[in-house]
């Protein structure tokens, strides 16, 4: 007998589906929480354009739910974005200080709960079970600071970790707005974002739904678009050949509709030198295509700017196979290391303006023979034809530069994208290197960079082995031919065993070592390989393995190091923090003052850093803030167990338990006394109950 499904779709503000009204769980044969820094950082981006045209929505696809009670539904599609949504409403509310939008905010995550509407108080969202707890105590019910405190060690699974690093990110991007705008973005992200909510009685029927909305048919691209708006201003004696022209230039860049608007708007910043494109196909049409149909000289747009800026992005995707002096294919190599892409803008521009024929349909632009179309040898074939490639050279090392230097300081996509657009307006009036205001870096900027390089490195394991090259490559003088394989690895094991060597140092100096630049090193050794070895012998002879990782001079150096002390460490931090500051030259401020020298605190205290950030709060700065003073008392009372556990603070900025053992961190000190699940708001201040979390607060959000 067939059985009714009962389906009904309704597009919704996020205010409105962050409510009483769904109750949602993810069950438990979904996949974790995938979500990686860049996919986050994505969606925070994407909303802070949106919001710049507050009349306008932001679709964000749809939820797909299977209804199980009055207000109860599992999620089939659309966990990843109602995670990361409720960590962006998390970091929201940890920003705000006014009471009643601090409620507002805290409403759209947690039930508050009604006694007369019979409504339990719980979190809005409910995640798989091994990390319900974990997503509900740090993220809904907002232990930022606690989350901040927490060492790889003490976090249980890879959907943690991903919450983790992704509240960091949205906390540092949401942190560098200013209230007002950050406020504006709130309001946008609760009645500007919709979604259409897909809701069924039936999980089988729920994911035909799903496979039927994810096999939709092939939408007309931005290319397509505008190769319409172009053709139809040709005349018809020419419109065929150049329709073909056109398919020629733009066939090589493949059909990716993500990556044709990323090309679009790079050749939209370049020519408007406008950073923010929040309605690709207006303003290219307006910005772009416009003036060249005002002129009637639309072949102009395909033939000199179209063309070159194709083969300019192909060549930025395929560096090493172009036909380009090996110093500068070193250079776009180098570029490419990098996981934004915001420079990319300027790097065509550099490429266009040296090789005078980069629009030509015969040019010769790759060596190698592929799937690209102009790649054919012929008899038409034209060698490349470069110009002043000594400014070449410059600007991409200029580039390279800036780009380094704001990655190390967290600079947002808007600053970043602004950058480029000043340096291309700059570079089109033909100023010097030095006049280009999109190249310039500051002694803050300096300051600010070998900070986070002296510090822990709160960055992805690409940009950890982005600097690593950089290292390396400085102490060679040439770039090394890297393996496919290549990774940063610690030197010290993330889980220090009773039979490892490193279990005799303090374990406040392996705290202090464990994220540092000092402690990695590039091979190409299997991470799964390396993870289980205690020793430092055992460590160092499977990194030094592979003949390619000993291409690098930092760790082919290790082979001459018998025994790895925190001395060892802090050498090699030294030498990289030297290496990597003399190449992009920022090694020295305004003052002749040599900035590779100075320690993480001084250089923080110089850098005035203008907006928080989720670098982890140590107890030293804390005192040095007067927010705790050395020798008071931390408690924490547990009842129910009949436990009661005293910290004292010491002036090396440590707590020390009654049994004289010392902690680097709140975490560390609670974990070691209660389990795993404490952490660092469980410790209140003797003196007047505070709690240890809302200390830390105080001086991550203390006026800079």
């Amino acid at each position: 007998m067939a059985v009714d499904m009962a389906i009904s779709a309704t597009e919704k503000p996020l205010g409105k589906v962050f409510t009483s009204d769904y109750q949602l769980t993810i069950p438990s044969f979904q996949r974790a929480y995938t979500w990686q820094a860049e996919n986050i950082e994505q969606l925070v981006n994407d909303l802070q354009d949106a919001c710049a045209d507050p009349d306008t929505p932001y679709f964000l696809g749809s939820l797909i739910l299977v209804k199980d009670g009055p207000t109860q539904y599992q999620v089939i599609d659309g966990q990843q974005r109602l995670i990361s949504l409720s960590i962006i409403i998390s970091v929201l509310r940890e920003l705000e200080d006014d009471p009643d939008l601090i409620d507002s905010l805290n409403d759209l995550i947690l039930e508050p709960g009604d006694k007369l509407r019979g409504i339990k108080a719980e979190p809005r969202l409910t995640l798989r079970e091994r990390d319900t707890d974990f997503f509900r105590m740090y993220v809904q019910e907002g232990d930022l600071e606690g989350l901040f405190d927490l060492r790889d060690n003490d976090i249980a699974s890879h959907a943690q970790r991903n919450i983790a690093v992704n509240t960091r990110r949205t906390f540092d991007l949401l942190a560098a707005m200013d209230a007002k705008d950050r406020r504006r973005f709130a309001s946008y992200l609760v009645n500007g974002v919709t979604l259409v909510i897909v809701t069924t009685d039936d999980l089988a029927g729920a994911h035909r739904i799903f496979d039927v909305m994810n096999m939709r048919g092939v939408p007309l691209t931005a290319s397509d678009v505008f190769k319409a708006k172009t053709i139809a201003e040709i005349s018809p004696a020419a419109r065929n050949a150049y329709a073909t022209r056109w398919d020629d230039i733009m066939d090589p860049l493949g059909d990716d509709s993500h990556t044709l608007e990323e090309f679009f708007s790079d050749l939209h910043l370049i020519v408007s030198h406008k950073a923010v494109c929040t309605q690709l196909l207006e303003e290219f049409r307006k910005d772009v295509l416009k003036p060249y149909v005002k002129k009637q000289n639309v072949i102009s747009f395909i033939d000199d700017l179209l063309a070159p800026y194709a083969n300019a992005w192909l060549i930025l995707n395929r560096p090493t196979d172009a036909n380009l002096p090996d110093d500068i294919v070193a250079m776009l190599v180098s570029l490419a290391d990098y996981q934004t892409t915001d420079w990319k803008p300027v790097a065509m521009w550099a490429l266009v303006n040296s090789i005078r024929n980069l629009g030509s349909a015969n040019a010769q632009v790759f060596s190698t023979p592929g799937n690209i179309g102009n790649e054919t040898t012929n008899a038409h074939d034209e060698r490349l034809q470069l110009h002043d490639i000594d400014r070449l050279h410059d600007v991409l090392a200029a580039l390279e530069r800036v780009t380094g230097v704001d990655s190390l300081n967290r600079q947002s996509p808007l600053a970043r994208r602004t950058r480029a657009a000043s340096a291309i307006r700059d570079l089109n009036k033909g100023h010097t290197l030095q006049q280009i205001r999109g190249f310039l870096i500051t002694d803050e900027d300096r300051r600010s960079a070998l900070a986070h390089l002296r510090g822990e490195l709160q960055t992805s394991p690409a940009m950890k082995k982005l600097l690593l090259i950089r290292a390396n490559e400085q102490k060679a003088g040439y770039r090394i031919t890297r393996p496919r394989s290549l990774k940063a690895l610690p030197i010290m094991p993330e889980q220090v065993s009773a039979k490892s060597d490193f279990a005799a140092w303090p374990e406040s100096v392996r705290d202090h070592w464990a994220n540092r630049i000092g402690n990695l090193v590039l091979s190409q050794a299997n991470e799964t390989q390396v993870a289980p070895l205690a020793t430092y012998a055992q460590r160092r002879d499977r990194m030094l393995l592979s003949a390619s990782s000993r291409r690098f001079p930092l760790t082919a150096e290790l082979a001459n190091i018998a025994e790895c002390t925190p001395q060892t460490l802090q050498y090699r931090q030294d030498e990289m923090v030297r290496l990597i500051a003399d190449h992009w030259n920022i090694r020295y401020d305004a003052d002749d003052t040599d900035l590779s020298t100075l320690n993480e605190e001084t250089l923080n205290v110089k850098a005035t850093a203008s907006s928080p950030t989720s670098k982890r709060v140590s107890i030293a700065q804390v005192l040095e803030a007067g927010l705790l003073i050395a020798g008071e008392t931390l408690v924490w009372e547990r009842p129910r167990k009949g436990e009661r556990w005293v910290a004292t603070v010491t002036s090396e900025g440590k707590l020390r338990m009654d049994d004289g053992r010392e902690y680097a961190t709140p975490t560390a000190a609670a974990r070691a006394v209660g389990g795993s699940s404490a952490g660092l708001t469980v410790w209140k201040r003797t003196s007047n109950g505070q709690k240890l979390s809302d200390v830390w607060k105080a001086y991550r959000l203390r006026k800079h």
